[in-house]
Order: structure tokens, then sequence, then C-alpha cells
């Protein structure tokens, strides 16, 4: 049997540990179309190419079969098909393991432990408001969303720069990103007499702006740690500024004092910094050069800068049926003006002016431009259709998160009023549910007569439930989901890390589909008759447990659950 609590990870390391020596075979299964006959799948060509044209030997099928070991999900039996070697899970006793610790599949798989502190630099906030442009706003989101994923895993994070302006401040704020302000500058002396040291000859430097201190050449460390770590040859020399220096001085700080320091400063080990500190540079694409720049100069000018720097470049951000000059608040308006005009086409009446509106349309705002920002890699370019054929409805779409987040308050509000009327008794005790009786008919069986054999083999509790469908690709994968958005791999070479932030709202979104599917389909409340309290009760469990996963999911995006919508 399994113990603790089960991980897809783990099952799988299990799964090809079975089969001998070799290469990874199995995966998960995700379609309800396959989930109808298993659960996991080894495929019939990776299957020859480790045993040859003969079977699978029968010991190894048992082996499969007889599965057990911490993290691993509890086996039902294992056969060979057409397909492949099918594996499937005894599923009550998954639905019983997973609904009767739901806390624990709210949060990560593992919490970090002896990683790297993370110093993460988002450029894009220095910039004017009026003229922050959507490829920077994409820049500020993924990395205010990375550094939510980071401090989720327990990742010691630090945010660069502490914002300056108010009205960028109170920008953030309407779209629901946590980053640090301040009204104070760091002093720059230290940095400015080293680089007035490093400035090269009047003759060198031509006529220079009346802002700019001098040029600082670059070559050497081009041609050395600049060459290893991916740096643009090109770059040969940096005009150094007050605002350079500025800028420098805030990371110089940042990378010597953390948060949870207290009155502990690095300054007292002076390669604490440099070996214990990884930095990354959350840039858009037009930033990167310029960065790069930076990051060389803070390598010439403090001999104790961190010696890992990583580049996470946002691709560029292009918009439809608007001006190419757009700017991020001027998106923001017009996505909250079309959020409250499809809510007052939806409620018949223009909410809003309404005060009781007001925060749920700012939240609709937030949401869906998160979503649409957040839903692609963010090395890739990504496009948007911001015409006025605006839609709660789009199943790709936050606002249609929210408004299955909506639906689950209303669902477990009308359960609450109902046992005050006295026509449900209180929630059981979870040690007591029936998971057994989460079953849901199928209409009609696949086509394929390999699959109607198998389907008529198995026993009712296989079949391709919403109930399954909600418990195997949400609730259970969503711990190792959360550590996979925050891994950040700081050892690899080169100068760019890659992220992956649009796994989250991805994975939202198919949660909202899938819910919605099965709530549509599924009459949760029952009729007040004891009979049918046990399978309602075993429906609610399950509900909770993908509330707490969708509320999880959408802290990490900085977005509050809506009641209604």
């Amino acid at each position: 049997m399994a113990t603790g609590r089960l991980r897809v990870e783990e099952t799988l390391e299990a799964l090809n540990a079975a089969l001998g020596p070799g290469g990874p075979v199995w995966f998960k299964e995700t379609r309800a179309r396959h989930l109808r006959v298993r659960d996991f799948l080894a495929p019939r060509r990776a299957l020859q190419a480790r045993f040859g044209d003969a079977q699978v030997p029968e010991r190894v099928v048992h082996a499969v079969a007889g599965l057990q070991g911490p993290g691993v999900a509890p086996v039902l039996r294992c056969a060979p098909t057409p397909a492949g070697l099918a594996l499937q899970l005894q599923r009550p006793a998954v639905f019983e393991c997973v609904l009767g610790a739901v806390a624990a599949y709210a949060a990560p798989a593992a919490p970090a432990t002896g990683g790297p502190r993370v110093l993460l630099h988002c450029p894009s906030l220095r910039a004017e408001l009026c003229a922050l442009r959507l490829s920077q706003l994409r820049a500020v989101l993924v990395a205010d969303h990375l550094a939510r994923a980071l401090h989720v895993r327990g990742v010691s994070v630090n945010l660069v720069p502490a914002v300056q302006d108010p009205h960028m401040s109170t920008f953030l704020q309407q779209l629901r990103v946590d980053w640090p302000a301040t009204s104070e500058r760091i002093p720059t002396e230290a940095l400015r007499c080293r680089a007035l040291a490093e400035l090269t000859s009047a003759g060198d430097q031509g006529v220079l702006p009346p802002d700019v201190l001098g040029s600082v050449c670059l070559k050497e460390l081009v041609k050395g740690r600049g060459r290893t770590a991916g740096y643009d040859p090109n770059l040969d020399s940096c005009l150094v500024t007050e605002d350079l220096l500025s800028t420098l001085a805030e990371l110089q700080a940042a990378a010597q004092h953390w948060p949870e320091d207290g009155s502990q400063d690095l300054a007292a080990a002076p390669n604490a910094a440099t070996e214990s500190c990884m930095v990354v540079h959350v840039v858009s694409y037009e930033e990167e050069f310029q960065q790069q720049k930076l990051d060389l100069l803070w390598w010439k000018l403090d001999d104790r800068a961190p010696l890992r720097q990583k580049h996470l470049v946002c691709g560029p951000v292009k918009a439809a049926g608007v001006p190419s000059t757009l700017t991020a608040p001027e998106y923001y308006e017009l996505r909250h003006a079309q959020v409250c005009k499809a809510s007052a086409l939806k409620h018949s009446k223009d909410l809003a002016q309404d005060p009781a509106w007001t925060e749920t349309f700012r939240v609709l705002s937030a949401a869906t431009i998160k979503f649409e920002m957040l839903s692609k890699a963010p090395q890739s370019q990504l496009f948007l259709a911001l015409a006025d054929s605006f839609s709660t409805k789009g199943t790709k779409s936050g606002t249609f998160v929210m408004y299955n987040c909506a639906r689950l308050a209303t669902l477990f509000e009308g359960y609450k009023r109902s046992v005050e009327q006295g026509l449900y008794p209180t929630f059981p005790p979870v040690c007591s549910l029936d998971f057994s009786l989460l079953r849901e008919e199928v209409s009609a069986p696949p086509s394929s007569c390999a699959h109607r054999r198998l389907q008529l083999a198995l026993p009712a509790a296989f079949s391709p439930q919403g109930e399954w469908l909600l418990i195997f690709n949400s609730v259970l994968p969503f711990p190792e989901l959360l550590s996979q958005t925050a891994a950040l791999d700081g050892t690899a070479p080169g100068l760019h890390v890659p992220a992956r932030t649009e796994m989250l709202c991805k994975f939202l979104v198919q949660l909202s589909m899938d819910f919605s599917s099965y709530y549509n389909r599924v009459h949760i409340l029952a009729e007040p008759r004891p009979h049918l309290f046990g399978q309602m009760f075993a429906r609610l469990q399950l509900l909770r447990a993908v509330r707490e996963v969708l509320h999880t999911g959408l802290a990490m995006l900085g977005l509050p659950p809506l009641t209604y919508i």
C-alpha cells in the first residue's frame, strides 16, 4: 500500500525501476478517453526497444502489479494491451488517501533546502509609468509570479528595485503585484570613486553628454568571464551615469542584505553574497543588451558581486486591433472597461458605479491581464487580441477561472444554508466517508474494439468519471506543479535561465474546464434523503480539494478568490 502523500513523480520512478535498467518509459495519462482503460502506460515501441520483439517478461508484469513504496500510488492491475503495458490504480484508495489529507496536496511537493538565495531584478520597474510598454509589463508580471512561486517553495528571495514612483506603486496594486516600495535612494559614493578610477582617458572618450561621468572599458571581462557565460562579444564599453550607479548600488545592497537576516550583515563575510546568491534579471527583450552591460559593470566595480547572474528574457508582445504605442496603463483601462461592459450585458444593468462591484471588476481586470500575459512561455512572442468582442465565458481566460471560483463559493454557501435550514446534516468526519461512491456512469464507450473489450473487463469504478479527472489531473499532481513552476537551474551553462511561469495559468484553466464540465453534468447537492448523503458528502469533499487547489493557485498569481461574478 501507499504510505504518506502520493506523488506522480515517485510513482513513475518506481514504475520505471520495475522494468529494469534503462531510460524512463512510463508516462501518466491525462485524456479522458485513455483514462477509461488505464492511468499509466508504457508504450509498445518503447517496450520493444527495451525487451526486443519478445513480450514483457511475466516477472516484470508481476513486479509492476505488486508495486509499493513511499509516495507510490496503489496499483490495481497491470496488463499487456495493443498500446503497451497498461496500469490501473486502485481509485477508491487513491481518493481516500488524497481527500483524507487535502491540505497536503495544496502545498509544494518538498520545500527547497540548501539552495541559493535568489535576487530577482526587474529593470522595467524603473520606467516611467506613462511610458511602460506591454513587453515591460510582461516582465513585471513574470517577475512577480516567479517571486511568489519561489517564496512558496521556501526559497529566500530579494526583490529589486524598490519602486520609488507612487503612481507606479498604485498601478502595481491594481494588478495585484506585490513589490517593495521606497522613498529613499541608496548612496553611491563608493561605487562612484571606483568608477572614476576605472574611467578611460579623456582623449579616448570624445565629447560626452552632460549627465555621463565617463566610459568604462569592458573588453577584458567580455573576453574572460563574459565569453564563457555567453555575453554579447560586441560589448566593449559602458557609459557610466549617476542613474546607472544608483542601480548598481541598489543591486549591491540587495545582494548583501536580506530581509530575514535582521541585523546580520553579509559584509562581515566577504564571500557570502558571492557564493550563496544567484541574481536573475527578468528583462524585456529590448532591455537585455543594456542589462548585459550592467552585469559586467557590476563585476568591474564590485569585487563581491555575485558570480551567478542569469537573464530571464521575456519575448515581445504584439497587440492586434489597437495602436502599437499602447501603454500598460492604457491596456489596463481597456480591459477594465471591457470587463464592466461584459458584466453589464450579463446582468442587464451597469454595475460599474456600484461600490459592491468595484473590487470585483478590479480583480477580474487583473485576472484577465495576468492570464493573458502568463499563459505562454515567457521567452516566446505573445499576441494579444484586444478587440471589443470580450466575453467572460471564454474557457481560456482568467475571467473563466474566476467564474468557476465563484461557482464553487456559491455551491458551498448553498450547502451551508441548507444545513442551517435543517435539510442536510453537518459534514461528517472525513475518515467516515465512502469514496467508492465517487462513480459516474458513462453514456457510450469508445469505438476501438480493444478499448471496448478492456472496458467490459473493468469494474464500474474505472469509468472515465469527472471525479477521477479532477483528482488525477488536478489535485494529485498539484504539489509537483508548484515545485516545477519555481525551478531555476542556476548551474546550467550560459547566460539565460528558462522558467516555466506559464504552467500555473494553463493548469488553472484546465482545472476550471474539468470542474465546469463536471458541475454542469452532476447534481452535487442531492435531495435531502439520507440514502443519498454518502455520495453527496464524498463529492463535496472532492470539491473542497478542488477549491483548495484553485485558491492556492490564484494566490500564487496574487488574485483573491471571488464569491460572485
